[in-house]
């Protein structure tokens, strides 16, 4: 017989729609199942929660395998854009919601949602560049802490 899992804590690290959906996905499925969740936004993740970015997130067109185009077409201007809007276009076919939407419905669960504060500092940001879900700068100590006696995942 397996362990359930209590607590989990994502690390998010890629700022691209295809680094941050699949985290958000996992929290949201965490939530809904009473598993206590914990969001760290580190690095290019960060623009997931950055007031002026959460709303602009694209596709990583270039060296994406799971696109099935060469790459030279991946650099081609414009067709991260479009391509963006397509795969937007398929979520909101079947109800995925936005970034923005889902980092507020992951929020409103009771998921504790945190910046990494290396990264906060190594971008000049402050705690009002950041959505409002953010409940605190925290440093990679503070995290370890946080996420003891729950199991990591990176993304």
């Amino acid at each position: 017989m397996s362990e359930s899992i209590e607590k989990v804590s994502i690390v998010i690290s890629k700022g691209s729609l295809e680094g941050i959906y699949p985290a958000l996905i996992m929290a949201n499925g965490a939530r809904s199942e009473g598993i206590a969740t914990n969001l760290f936004f580190t690095f290019f993740g960060l623009d997931a929660v950055h007031r002026r970015r959460h709303e602009h997130i694209k596709l990583s067109t270039v060296g994406n395998p799971g696109l099935h185009l060469a790459t030279w077409l991946g650099g081609v201007p414009g067709i991260s854009s479009v391509m963006t809007q397509y795969m937007e276009s398929k979520m909101d076919k079947i109800d995925i919601p936005s970034i923005p939407e889902f980092i507020t419905m992951i929020a409103d669960t009771g998921a504790g949602l945190y910046a990494c504060k290396a990264t906060v500092d190594l971008f000049g940001l402050s705690k009002d560049d950041l959505v409002d879900e953010v409940q605190e700068i925290i440093t990679v100590g503070d995290f370890y802490n946080m996420a003891a006696g729950g199991q990591i995942i990176f993304t």
